[in-house]
C-alpha cells in the first residue's frame, strides 16, 4: 500500500494465527553480494531482500563494472561479469545513503582492488557514522584513502592498488560491520592478515561473516581462523579468492523476523515465522528473550512459532542486548505491555546507528508515558497505562516504525479503535518496504 505521512496503527481486535512470510536477510544479502563480486564464475542469489540497502549495494556494484540482475517477483540476484570490474579509467563515484553494511563492505571492496579511483559518500547522516576503525586498518594494510570532508568519516577518495596483508588491529566497537569488510576482501591481501580486535567483538556478526565466507569457499577449511578470543587470521586466498558458483539461498531477515515474533505477546494468538530457523544470523537469540518474557517459542519443519495466550503473565525482563543489538528496539517497544521493568544493556554502539537509538527510544516511551532511566548503555523502562493519541517519531529510522507500529497493534480501548501513529512509515523501505502491508494482512486473517 502507498503509505502516508502519518499512518494510524489499527489494532488487532482477535488472535494474529497463520504463517508470516519474512523477507531475505539484508545482512546476508550485501554480504553476499560482495563475495559474488569477487567470484569468477556468475552467482544467483536466491530469496534475496529487496529494499533500500540492497538496491544500492547492487547499484554500486554495476558501477565498478559488474553486472548486477535482479528479479523482485522471483526474489533473485544474478551478479556475473566479474572479469569486468574495477576496470574504469576515470574514478567511479559510489553512493551508499544510508546503508552502512554498503559503506562499509564497499569501502573494503574498492580498497582492495588492484587498480581504480574511487570516490564513497552516502546522506548526511552516514557521512557522521563511525568509519575510522575501518580507514585507520585499511591504510595499514596500504591501502590510499583521503577523507574529502572531516578525517574518518565519509565522504572519502580510495587510490586502489591491492592490499599487502600482515598484523594489524582494528577497533570495531562501534560497528562490527567494519571488522566483516576487512575479514571478506583479507583472502584478496598478497599475504594472510593477522586481525586484532581492540576492545572486543560482537562474536555473532563475526560469526556470521566466516559462515558466509566458508560458503563461498567451498571444499576449503573456514577462511577465518579464530587465534583467541579478540585475533583472527586470513589466509591468501587463490584466485579467484572465492571460486564459489551457482546458487546461493539467503535465509529470512531475523531482526525483520523479530516484530512478528513479538506480535503474539502483544495481540495474543501465534505467528508463525516461515522458513525461519537455526542458521548463520544472531539475532535469532531473540527469540530466547520472548520465551523468558512469557510467549511458547517452537522449532517447526516450516519455521519458528512464537505463541501467547492470556492470562500467562508477560514479565519483564534483565538482557544484554550486545549480540543481537538490533533487536532491542523491539522488546523496548512492548516493555509498556509487560509487568515489571524491563533491563536493556549492550547498546551503546546503537547510538552511531541510523539515530541515535537509545535516546530515541528513551523519548519515545517517554512520549507514551513510561518510566524511563537511560544511561550510555542501557535503558531500564517501568511500564505506565501506555498514553493513547501519541505521534511516534521515527528519526527517518526503519526500526523505530515497526517497533512501534508492533505496539500499536495492542487494542488499548478494547474496540479496534486507534491509539497510536506513526510519523514517516516509508522509511521502513530501508529494510523491509512491505512492512506494513504484511501486519494489515495479518490483522485482516485474524
Amino acid at each position: 500500500m502507498s503509505l502516508p505521512a502519518q499512518l494510524p496503527i489499527v489494532p488487532f481486535t482477535r488472535p494474529v494465527s497463520g504463517p508470516v512470510t519474512i523477507p531475505g536477510s539484508k545482512s546476508l544479502t550485501n554480504r553476499a553480494l560482495l563475495l559474488a563480486a569477487l567470484c569468477a564464475a556468475p552467482v544467483t542469489l536466491t530469496g534475496a531482500l529487496f529494499s533500500d540497502d540492497t538496491r544500492l549495494m547492487a547499484e554500486a556494484l554495476r558501477k565498478l563494472g559488474l553486472s548486477v540482475l535482479a528479479d523482485e517477483a522471483a526474489g533473485t540476484i544474478a551478479v556475473s561479469g566479474q572479469e569486468n570490474a574495477f576496470r574504469a579509467e576515470a574514478p567511479v563515484d559510489l553512493f551508499v545513503g544510508l546503508a552502512g553494511t554498503a559503506a562499509r563492505f564497499l569501502t573494503a571492496l574498492c580498497a582492495a582492488a588492484p587498480r581504480g579511483v574511487y570516490r564513497i559518500q552516502g546522506t548526511e547522516r552516514m557521512n557522521q557514522r563511525p568509519m575510522k576503525g575501518l580507514i585507520d586498518v585499511l591504510r595499514a594494510l596500504g591501502a590510499e584513502i583521503r577523507c574529502t570532508g572531516v578525517e574518518g568519516f565519509f565522504p572519502i577518495e580510495i587510490l586502489a592498488r591491492g592490499l599487502r596483508g600482515g598484523p594489524v588491529s582494528i577497533d570495531a566497537t562501534e560497528s562490527s560491520q567494519m571488522l566483516s569488510a576487512l575479514l571478506m576482501v583479507a583472502p584478496l591481501c598478497a599475504s594472510p592478515v593477522e586481525v586484532t580486535a581492540v576492545g572486543g567483538v560482537r562474536w555473532p556478526f563475526v560469526q556470521m561473516t566466516a559462515l558466509i565466507m566458508q560458503a563461498f569457499q567451498p571444499g576449503a577449511a573456514s577462511p577465518v581462523e579464530r587465534l583467541d578470543a579478540n585475533r583472527f587470521r586470513v589466509n591468501k586466498g587463490g584466485s579467484p579468492a572465492y571460486p564459489f558458483r551457482g546458487s546461493y539461498a539467503i535465509e529470512p531477515d531475523a531482526t525483520a523476523a523479530s516484530y512478528f515474533a513479538a506480535l503474539p505477546l502483544v495481540v495474543g494468538g501465534a505467528s508463525r515465522l516461515s522458513n525461519l530457523h537455526l542458521g548463520l544470523q544472531g539475532d535469532t537469540s531473540f527469540l530466547e528473550v520472548l520465551r523468558e518474557v512469557g510467549a511458547t517459542v517452537s522449532a517447526t519443519p516450516a519455521g519458528f512459532e512464537v505463541a501467547y495466550a492470556a492470562p500467562a503473565p508477560r514479565r519483564g525482563v534483565d538482557k544484554d542486548f550486545s549480540g543481537f543489538s538490533d533487536t532491542f528496539l523491539t522488546l523496548a517497544a512492548i516493555s509498556p505491555l509487560l509487568s515489571g521493568s524491563t533491563r536493556i544493556t549492550g547498546i551503546a554502539h546503537t547510538r552511531k546507528q541510523e539515530t541515535d537509538r537509545v535516546a530515541g527510544m528513551a523519548a519515545e516511551l517517554r512520549r507514551l508515558g513510561q518510566e524511563v532511566v537511560e544511561t550510555e548503555d542501557s535503558l531500564t523502562i517501568t511500564p505506565r497505562a501506555p498514553r493513547a493519541g501519541q505521534v511516534i517519531h521515527t528519526y527517518h529510522d526503519h526500526r523505530f516504525a515497526m517497533s512501534f507500529g508492533i505496539l500499536g497493534c495492542h487494542d488499548l480501548h478494547g474496540d479496534g479503535r486507534p491509539w497510536l501513529t506513526i510519523d514517516n512509515p516509508g522509511c521502513c523501505a530501508k529494510t523491509f518496504p512491505h512492512f506494513f502491508d504484511v501486519l494489515a494482512d495479518l490483522r485482516a486473517r485474524a
